[in-house]
């Protein structure tokens, strides 16, 4: 999916919503637990009832790679029904050397090889530019790579001053310096970053760093970060946003109507982003 193409969508829905596929088996309503693959029905119910607000779903693979073989059949099977207009993610935050890199690239991205076809995938930036090309050289295919994260222990690293030269007349923030650096590997085309909604406060320092890249935006509902802050200092000219949303959405309800309840959830952000859109792009 190209970048005019995700706008496009943006635009028609009047959202930037990203659905996160964080489907627990432990969660799902009891009366999915005898389908013949539960996690699957309860994600095409998800989809089905929430696709007309969502302009991305985003699986999380820690959640089917727990389960095996099934879980990975479950994840190739919900790829497969998410709506061609929409933009997905595998959230799988991977990265290594370079030969392993493609690899993992090639599970994602060729589905001649794997099976999965996926639009973007997640990944870490700790081992540089080697460990992120390899994901690059797919055509049409993108880089989510993670820059500031909303997790607790997010401050044991990435807000670390660095100084890349004598050069440089002030410390720069660690995730400052992947922003920055990063750009050399790959365009606005290519590239977008994760920034956890929870740090609303850094969002015009990454857009002065970053100003045309889509940003992943984790953190909004369950979580408690601002939409409307993020929505305020972190849209661009092409809103250059996907704000995900799991468990608020996806769990809203454990009983017969969750799905109708996500729905609710989804239409209910979906209102606000339209806002958003008119006041701020």
């Amino acid at each position: 999916m190209t970048r005019s193409e995700l706008f496009a969508q943006i635009k028609a829905k009047s959202s930037y919503l990203c659905v996160g596929l964080d489907t627990d088996i432990q969660k799902i309503p009891p009366s999915l637990r005898n389908e013949p693959d539960p996690i699957f029905a309860f994600n095409r119910a998800i989809i089905e009832a929430t696709q007309a607000y969502a302009v991305a779903y985003k699986p999380n693979l820690a959640f089917y790679e727990a389960l095996g073989p099934k879980g990975w059949e479950s994840l190739q099977k919900t790829l497969e029904i998410i709506p061609k207009e929409c933009f997905t993610i595998a959230d799988a935050k991977r990265g290594d050397i370079g030969n392993t890199s493609g690899l993992y690239a090639r599970a994602f991205f060729d589905k001649s090889a794997s099976g999965l076809d996926f639009d973007s995938v997640t990944v870490a930036p700790y081992m540089g530019e080697d460990s992120v090309k390899p994901f690059l050289a797919f055509p049409g295919k993108w880089v989510i790579l993670l820059a500031l994260t909303s997790n607790v222990g997010s401050s044991d690293f990435q807000r670390l001053e660095v100084v890349k030269n004598a050069e440089v007349p002030h410390a720069r923030a660690l995730f400052e310096q992947v922003l920055m650096t990063s750009q050399n590997w790959g365009s606005h085309d290519q590239l977008m970053y994760v920034v956890g909604a929870t740090r609303a406060d850094q969002l015009q320092r990454i857009r002065e760093l970053a100003p045309e890249h889509f940003l992943l935006v984790p953190g909004v509902g369950a979580q408690g970060g601002s939409l409307e802050e993020v929505s305020r200092y972190g849209m661009n000219r092409q809103c250059g946003l996907l704000v995900n949303s799991s468990r608020a959405i996806i769990y809203a309800s454990s009983g017969a109507d969750f799905a109708e309840r996500a729905a609710d959830e989804a239409r209910k952000v979906q209102q606000e982003m339209a806002g958003y859109l008119e006041t701020y792009l």
